[in-house]
């Protein structure tokens, strides 16, 4: 195949029918050779903030002076950008040859009278197969959905299991309590592996060490920290940290939003661990590659005058750290809101936290067949005689957001992955 015909292969063969479970991939990865067993893994799982630690660790390893390689999802404009091996996506043709690869494994299991594997299972067969050929030193792994039946769980014995902020998403899959959500993401981990758990209520964290302790995994979770932020702008943060573990003094955080604070800490303190797991890092290192980090899409400044934001905030938590940063760099300022949702999403909740913020909002619709179409949208969340535009197509939505805001206003995208990552890939066509 070349990287049209994988494409298409992908999304008109197998289509995005998704079905949790561990058999098709584990019969996928025999077929390929097991080439995940031949890697040095991070699991990162998380129902925010996981992609954000993957960039943070592949950044500091990259610094490290380590080949290595990250596995994130979904892309905002290319299945390219799941596969990275030092910052730098996959080609084309690399990509047309693993699903090539990937595609005839399924086909002997079709023969063979086994269950296809999904869209998500052959992507994540196929990076498996990518950074094994290619000789990466350790490999980042981002979980798809949940933990115990993501695909990316058929890692036995990774180097460290790393669990982000657990919150309310994908109910339809993962349960309908926070309960279930966190045992879902406890799923990851692994007998006696190591775990860093991001700062959580006392209710996950408690089902997170359960866990833990049952697979005699040793738990570390930067619970007692103490916090002085030097500045916080859109050029980044500059903060100090202490821990019981580890001390920085004026580290520079590019990542914007409160909330990357924290993820940064939970990334410092498994730097930690993977220094005894044989992939020393030094100060010098760690600080260069949290420097260095960058995350498209989440609170990424592409435009100023007026400044446009692109958030890929898509769930209550995300939406709620993205009104916390609202308050932290925009205070004062007019706000254009462009929206637009998924509806299998709690979009009213969404709406409510972030609507208070807006002085005007322009209702667009995602590409997705899952999109909440704009009208109703607007009928369902506007409120308080806010001024509101309906504008289903995002170029338009853009194009309306840009005429209706001053250039000293502010332009925030925010409600799905899928519209970010189309807005991404059309302003920047325009600019």
């Amino acid at each position: 195949m070349n990287y049209q015909e994988s494409i298409h292969y992908l999304e008109k063969e197998i289509g995005f029918a998704s079905c949790p479970g561990l058999e098709r991939i584990t019969d996928l990865m025999e077929k390929l050779g097991n080439p995940e067993k031949k890697l040095k893994i991070i699991h990162v799982a998380g129902t925010n903030g996981k992609g954000s630690a993957t960039a943070l660790l592949c950044s500091i390893l990259q610094e490290g002076g380590y080949r290595t390689a990250g596995y994130t999802s979904p892309h905002l404009a290319s299945y390219n950008e799941r596969f990275l091996i030092n910052g730098e996506e996959i080609s084309d043709d690399a990509f047309a040859r693993i699903l090539t690869k990937t595609k005839d494994a399924c086909l002997e299991l079709n023969a063979e009278g086994k269950d296809a594997p999904t869209l998500f299972e052959v992507i994540t067969g196929a990076a498996f197969l990518y950074f094994a050929e290619e000789g990466v030193d350790i490999a980042v792994i981002e979980v798809g959905l949940g933990g115990t039946y993501d695909a990316t769980n058929i890692v036995e014995n990774p180097i460290l299991s790393v669990i982000m902020s657990i919150s309310m998403d994908h109910t339809e899959f993962l349960g309908n309590t926070i309960e279930q959500i966190a045992k879902e993401k406890a799923g990851i981990i692994k007998e006696s592996c190591p775990v860093v758990l991001y700062s959580q209520e006392e209710l996950v964290y408690n089902i997170v060490k359960k866990q833990a302790d049952g697979l005699n995994a040793p738990l570390y979770c930067p619970k007692e920290t103490a916090v002085k932020i030097h500045s916080q702008t859109i050029d980044g943060t500059v903060f100090d940290v202490k821990s019981p573990s580890f001390a920085y003094d004026n580290l520079y955080l590019p990542l914007l939003g409160q909330h990357q604070i924290q993820n940064c800490i939970t990334i410092l303190e498994a730097c930690q661990v993977i220094k005894k797991s044989g992939f020393p890092l030094t100060e010098s290192q760690i600080r260069t590659g949290i420097s260095n980090t960058f995350w498209a899409g989440r609170m990424e400044v592409c435009k100023k005058h007026p400044m446009v934001v692109l958030d890929g905030a898509h769930n209550v938590d995300g939406i709620r750290q993205l009104a916390e940063s609202i308050k932290t760099y925009f205070k004062d300022k007019k706000i254009t809101i462009i929206l637009g949702v998924l509806g299998d999403k709690e979009y009213e909740k969404m709406a409510e936290l972030i609507m208070p913020f807006a002085s005007q909002v322009v209702f667009t619709e995602p590409h997705s067949e899952r999109k909440l179409d704009a009208q109703t949208l607007a009928d369902i969340v506007c409120y308080k005689e806010l001024p509101f535009f309906i504008e289903p197509e995002l170029e338009h939505a853009y194009q309306k957001a840009l005429e209706i805001t001053d250039t000293n206003g502010v332009i925030i995208c925010c409600g799905s992955l899928y519209m970010i990552g189309a807005l991404r890939s059309y302003i920047f066509s325009v600019e």
